[in-house]
This record gives C-alpha cells, sequence and structure tokens, in this order.
C-alpha cells in the first residue's frame, strides 16, 4: 500500500480527460487495491492467467476496460469489475499502471 502511494505521489493527481473533476489519491489508491488482488501491488501478475498490467499503454488499458464493461472482451469479474467504475476511474487506473516500470 505504501509503495502504491508513493507512485501515486510521484505521478501527481491525474485529471481525467474529461474535464470532470479529478479523481482524488485516496480513490485510485483504493481501487489500485482492488485491481492488484488480481494483477498485483506492481502490475505484475503472479498468475500466469492473469495478465500484467505494468508499463501497459494508458490508451490501451482504458480501451480494455470499457471492453469489458460493454461485453465486447468477455470476462465474468472484469466485466462485473469495470461496470463499477467510472470513465474518470478507468482513465486514473490506466495512467496509473502505465507509468509502472515493467
Amino acid at each position: 500500500m505504501r509503495n502504491i502511494a508513493l507512485a501515486l505521489v510521484a505521478a501527481g493527481l491525474i485529471a481525467p480527460a474529461t474535464g470532470t473533476a479529478a479523481v482524488t489519491r485516496t480513490q485510485i489508491e483504493d481501487l489500485i487495491v482492488q485491481c492488484a488482488a488480481c494483477h498485483g501491488a506492481d502490475g505484475v501478475a503472479r498468475d500466469v492467467e492473469v495478465p500484467n498490467l505494468a508499463g501497459q499503454h494508458d490508451r490501451y488499458l482504458y480501451n480494455q476496460l470499457l471492453n469489458f464493461r460493454s461485453g465486447r472482451r468477455p470476462h465474468k469479474e472484469m466485466r462485473y469489475m469495470s461496470r463499477q467504475l467510472t470513465e474518470e476511474e478507468m482513465d486514473a487506473i490506466a495512467d496509473y499502471y502505465s507509468k509502472l516500470p515493467h
């Protein structure tokens, strides 16, 4: 959790592309903790069936979250998780993981 907080501090607050209110650092930390349960705190999954997120392009990650939410990319757990997120939160998650070393 401390590493996540430090990475977020280094990145600064992430402003969404839509121009609406920014997702706060605390909100991002809470979201990343949920992602880390499967994708690892450092964005590197421990299970070979789970994709690594660290260092992926931010637009790729964002678009995949949209694809999970719409059902275009089928995955039961990710569909559920992505449907809980706003587009601003998706953008913040994608930005966070894109800045991690891989």
